[in-house]
């Protein structure tokens, strides 16, 4: 049973004058909700066979951050095919993913992150998750959604989402 893992990028700075939005760094804050969100992938024993991540460079802190959690040969591609792109793009992306691939973590942005785990989230999802979910994807949240099928045939409440978790709920 194929799960997908949605990890928003941790809090970013708004940078400086000239700065671009594809450039902006993590605060500190961001670094240590990361880290945080790394030490429960690993305490909980989520482990991608692949990790899929945008090319932004607070999606990129974020993955540097919680490398400890994953583990320590995991392939990970980066694309800016998931930056700045609504749910429709990311879940396009999704379903190109190699049939091989049994679990992914895919690091990205809002508003897509959050529209396509809204979407996918079906009738079998954990209630509490679901709730917790229609509030708010703040940066560092982790969406974990499981699906019956390859990942060519993602669909519309195809999924059941079985966490959603997030740094402040962690601590």
């Amino acid at each position: 049973m194929p799960t997908l893992h949605l990890l928003r990028h941790a809090k970013s700075s708004w940078g400086g004058a000239g700065l671009a939005d594809h450039d902006r760094p993590l605060t500190e804050r961001g670094q240590r909700a990361a880290a945080v969100v790394g030490a429960y992938l690993r305490r909980t024993g989520i482990a991608p066979d692949r990790v899929l991540c945008s090319t932004a460079r607070r999606a990129i802190e974020t993955l540097e951050a919680i490398r400890g959690g994953l583990p320590e040969a995991v392939p990970v591609e980066t694309t800016r095919d998931i930056y700045e792109v609504g749910a429709d793009r990311i879940l396009a992306r999704l379903r190109a993913t190699d049939p091989s691939v049994d679990v992914l973590l895919l690091i990205g942005h809002n508003p897509g992150i959050e529209g396509l785990a809204a979407w996918l989230a079906g009738a079998n999802s954990d209630r509490d998750a679901m709730r917790r979910l229609s509030g708010k994807f703040p940066t560092g949240a982790l969406a974990s959604l499981s699906f019956v099928g390859p990942w060519s045939e993602l669909s519309d409440e195809g999924a059941a989402l079985i966490r959603f978790v997030t740094p402040k709920g962690l601590v």
